[in-house]
C-alpha cells in the first residue's frame, strides 16, 4: 500500500504520485448559466424600452394601454370657423322699390322705411308690364346672377318669403324690390336684423385634426 493512500479504502484504489488530486466544479458550467442569464435580462430590458419609445412616439398611456391592441383610433372632425362670403353692407345696395299692386303709394312708403334700415334707393314707382299686376305673392327680390348669394339674400331679410330671382342685368349691387298683392309691410326690423345677422355669421366647416379612440 502506498503512503498516498487514502485510509480505509484498502488496497482496492491507489493513488500514485505525491499529490492528492483537487476535486472541483467545471467552472465552464457556471459561465454558460451565467451567459445566458445575462442574456435573458438584456432582452427584457430591450423590449422595454422598445415599448416605452413605442408609448412615447404614439402618444400612448394609460388609457392606450387600458383599451388594447385592438383600439382604433381614428380622425374625427374637428369644427372650424371660415369666413362667411363676402356680403354687401345695406348701404351698397341700390334697392329699386316697384309697386305690382293697384294700391296707391305703396311703393314710396316701403322704400323709405328700407331707407331708414340702410339701403340706398333707386328708382321708386310701379312694376314693369311683365310683372304689373301679376305677382301673386308677398313680393319678388330680383337681380343680377352674381348678386344671387350677395345682394338678393341680404336684401330678402327685409321680407319673409319674398321670392329670390335673377335676370341678366350687369350691375350685381342694384336689386329691385317688387311688391305682390299679398305684400303688407316690411319684416319687422328686429326680425330682419336677426335674420341679417344669421346670414352674416361664418359657418363652421369640418377639420379633421382631432383622434378619438
Amino acid at each position: 500500500m502506498s503512503m498516498l493512500t487514502p485510509p480505509g479504502m484498502g488496497g482496492q484504489y491507489k493513488i500514485t504520485g505525491d499529490k492528492y488530486p483537487r476535486m472541483r466544479r467545471s467552472r465552464g458550467r457556471r459561465k454558460i448559466a451565467l451567459a445566458v442569464i445575462a442574456s435573458v435580462a438584456a432582452l427584457g430590458l430591450i423590449g422595454w424600452g422598445t415599448l416605452q419609445l413605442i408609448d412615447v412616439f404614439t402618444g400612448g398611456g394609460d388609457e392606450a394601454s387600458a383599451a388594447g391592441p385592438a383600439a382604433d383610433c381614428t380622425a374625427s372632425p374637428a369644427p372650424s370657423s371660415s369666413p362667411a362670403s363676402a356680403l354687401p353692407e345695406p348701404g351698397q345696395i341700390t334697392v329699386n322699390v316697384l309697386n305690382a299692386t293697384p294700391r296707391f303709394g305703396l311703393a314710396k312708403d316701403t322704400a323709405a322705411e328700407l331707407k331708414k334700415r340702410g339701403f340706398k334707393i333707386g328708382e321708386i314707382g310701379n312694376a314693369t308690364k311683365a310683372y304689373d299686376k301679376k305677382v301673386k305673392g308677398i313680393g319678388i327680390v330680383l337681380g343680377a346672377t352674381s348678386a344671387s348669394d350677395t345682394a338678393l339674400p341680404v336684401l330678402g331679410t327685409q321680407l319673409t318669403g319674398a321670392e329670390l330671382k335673377t335676370d341678366t342685368r350687369a350691375k350685381p349691387a342694384e336689386v329691385d324690390l317688387i311688391l305682390g298683392s299679398a305684400f303688407k309691410s316690411l319684416t319687422k326690423k328686429e326680425d330682419a336684423d336677426k335674420a341679417l345677422t344669421t346670414l352674416t355669421e361664418p359657418a363652421p366647416t369640418p377639420s379633421a385634426t382631432k383622434k378619438s379612440c
